[in-house]
């Protein structure tokens, strides 16, 4: 038997280009999600944080960190999967929500403070009344 890494290959892959993973591996992804989604549960339900806006912070970064949990352990994402195809996927979509959400937030936003007249303006313009 030859050493894989003289033809290249990595050690998790045959020549079919499919990763072979062991149950320890998914075992790990699964108590990684199992933390990582009781912690939050627990940090919300015990009333942790008082602050809403740190909160939510929080729960955001747990979920960051799940996704990269699941797509590590579960989708086989890395760098050198598909000859760094994947990461690229990954990079370009990361790209794209992130301009549209914060574009939808912005139009949102400006929707709201030019278009909804304030509490001010409505009491004014019952004064001004015929």
């Amino acid at each position: 038997m030859t050493d894989p890494s003289v033809h290249g290959h990595d050690e998790h892959h045959d020549d079919d280009g499919i990763p072979h993973v062991s149950v320890k591996e998914y075992l790990t992804g699964f108590v990684l999600s199992v933390v990582l989604t009781a912690i939050p549960f627990a940090l919300v339900m015990g009333k942790a944080v008082p602050n809403s806006i740190v909160l939510a912070v929080v729960l955001l970064a747990f979920a960051a960190v799940q996704v990269v949990v699941h797509m590590v352990y579960f989708l086989h994402m890395n760098a050198k999967s598909e000859g760094g195809w994947n990461a690229l996927a990954l990079i370009f979509t990361v790209v794209l929500v992130v301009i549209v959400l914060s574009g939808s937030l912005w139009v949102m936003h400006h929707l709201n403070s030019n278009m909804m007249p304030g509490a001010h303006d409505m009491q004014e313009m019952i004064k001004n009344a015929p």
